[in-house]
């Protein structure tokens, strides 16, 4: 067998450009998914019938679907549907933000549902609204059984972002497949985007894994 290992460091720009777009799409992506994720919670939670079936309804069918699927429907029917065409990019982002959303809806609600209800009859006995319970007593305890399953989340949509390639985003699996495509480099090319995933991976394992110890909520 004849190998080329001079590819990688030949093709290391690209390689490196695809690394920092799976960063972006990763950092971006959490950034809007935990708002996102935070509003449909609290609307799951409301005791307003419409808020809380349009909540149940919209992370039901993003939730239950294959990612991959949601990346083909935002790219090929939401422009369609909406008469306006997207970037890759943009629509990568629309298709993550929505599944991210989806699961961290889901997270925080279980967080805020940990809680014991003698905290809210307690803040509700002390004057306190219900909103003024929620965000002044309920999520602040909630936060730290949160934030390690967020963390956790963080890993997984690391590891999704690959998926994207499959609509031309540039990211790192992208652009190891294009450069083993023009290159007939297979063992190389994919071991290389293996090594670059784990380096990158690695780290935040790791921290996930010192915030599952200081954070992690036992009882």
């Amino acid at each position: 067998m004849n190998l080329d290992w001079g590819i990688i460091w030949d093709s290391r720009d690209a390689l490196l450009q695809g690394a920092a777009m799976t960063i972006m799409l990763t950092v971006v992506t959490m950034a809007l998914a935990v708002p996102g994720g935070m509003v449909l919670a609290l609307m799951r939670l409301s005791s307003n019938r419409i808020a809380n079936g349009v909540a149940v309804a919209i992370v039901e069918f993003f939730r239950n679907l294959p990612l991959i699927l949601v990346i083909y429907w935002a790219f090929y029917v939401m422009p369609m549907a909406l008469d306006v065409q997207f970037s890759a990019v943009t629509t990568a982002l629309v298709a993550l933000v929505l599944n991210v959303s989806a699961y961290n809806s889901e997270t925080f609600r279980a967080g805020i549902n940990s809680i014991r209800k003698g905290q809210m009859e307690a803040a509700l006995a002390m004057g306190m609204s219900r909103r003024q319970a929620m965000f002044k007593v309920l999520i602040p305890q909630a936060a730290r059984r949160i934030l390690p399953v967020l963390a956790s989340t963080w890993i997984s949509l690391f590891k999704d972002t690959s998926l994207v390639s499959v609509i031309a985003v540039s990211e790192l699996a992208y652009a190891s497949m294009q450069v083993r495509a023009q290159s007939f480099r297979v063992l190389e090319m994919l071991t290389a985007m293996a090594v670059i995933y784990w380096l990158m991976g690695y780290p935040q394992a790791k921290l996930v894994d010192w915030i599952h110890r200081k954070y992690g909520v036992k009882e």
